[in-house]
């Protein structure tokens, strides 16, 4: 097959359809930015620092609030540069690059999530039998497979965009290298391709999603069959984090994804895609702090022994001088 790409360089177009609120953004998601972060890191030591966190609900929450660190981390460093930078160009290996580990890790967090929701069906249902059913191997595995399918996907996408030609332009109407801003582009672009990218997104979002419903669907009736209504809300509190995170990343995530799209709606989908780069990553550790008694308990203990550690490291020092 020719190819007909004449074009070596994106730019990074992005927040410059709004510069009145460029130094705003910059602000605002650099203390997004630190707070995801610190709050993501909190969750990990947590974790890991507490043998009563040692679970398997806990052990997926670790790996999530790990890709979800990690995820950020591919967007919103070049974003903060973009914004005060007059340079926005982006090569074509660094737009793919991008593409790959944001996809990726996008994909390897929605099956995680349904991951989770399998392992909370598991733990109301079998009560008994969890402990063999959800062995540390297993839930290794499931992480694995979770990174496995969604690395897959994203590279069948980013080969199959960056296989095409780009001749129309080099402007790129996002602040990163996404589907529709990148394909846009392209001068060879046909709706075979366009349906294929849509399936590869379908089956991680909808595929995902449909595992969670499932997962879900048999956790209500096994709690609507228990005889108190203390031991109903008991079990449902467990899933409540779960659940709330559910919602918002899949109703971002398909809202921007799964719509019909034109070049028009580009300038809209930038302001958009903040709330799935910046506000998600930084709602889910919260959502789980307050929802989860367990890790408030595991957070107070953990800080209140960093704030008595500080004491001591100072007189420390003030006897050494």
């Amino acid at each position: 097959m020719r190819n007909y790409t004449t074009v070596t360089s994106f730019l990074l177009w992005g927040f410059s359809s709004f510069p009145e609120l460029q130094n705003l953004l910059f602000i605002v998601i650099l203390l997004s930015h630190v707070t995801i972060l610190l709050a993501n890191a909190l969750i990990m030591a947590a974790i890991k620092l507490n043998k009563n966190l040692h679970t398997p609900m806990y052990f997926f929450l670790f790996a999530l609030s790990f890709s979800e660190t990690c995820t950020t981390m591919v967007i919103l460093p070049r974003m903060l540069v973009d914004l005060l930078s007059e340079n926005k160009a982006i090569s074509l290996p660094e737009c793919a690059t991008q593409m790959f580990f944001f996809f990726g890790l996008g994909g390897n967090n929605c099956f995680i999530l349904s991951a989770m929701s399998y392992d909370r069906y598991t733990a109301i249902h079998n009560p008994l039998h969890y402990p063999i059913l959800m062995t540390q191997k297993i839930c290794c595995q499931l992480i694995m497979a979770s990174g496995v399918l969604g690395f897959s996907v994203s590279l069948c996408i980013v080969i199959i965009i960056f296989n095409l030609s780009f001749c129309n332009s080099n402007i790129i109407q996002h602040f990163f290298c996404d589907i529709e801003p990148v394909v846009s582009l392209a001068c060879n672009y046909t709706f075979y391709q366009k349906m294929i990218l849509l399936a590869f997104t379908a089956f991680v979002l909808v595929g995902s999603f449909i595992l969670i419903m499932v997962s879900y669907v048999f956790i209500v009736t096994v709690v609507v069959k228990l005889p108190s209504a203390k031991g109903r809300y008991k079990t449902f509190s467990t899933c409540s984090a779960h659940f709330t995170v559910v919602f918002i990343h899949y109703g971002f995530a398909c809202f921007v994804y799964l719509r019909p799209k034109n070049s028009d709606s580009f300038r809209d989908d930038t302001l958009l895609a903040v709330t799935y780069t910046v506000l998600t990553p930084l709602l889910n550790p919260i959502i789980y702090s307050l929802r989860n008694k367990d890790m408030q308990t595991a957070l107070r203990k953990d800080l209140g022994n960093v704030i008595k550690i500080f004491p001591k490291m100072i007189n420390k020092r003030s006897q050494k001088i």
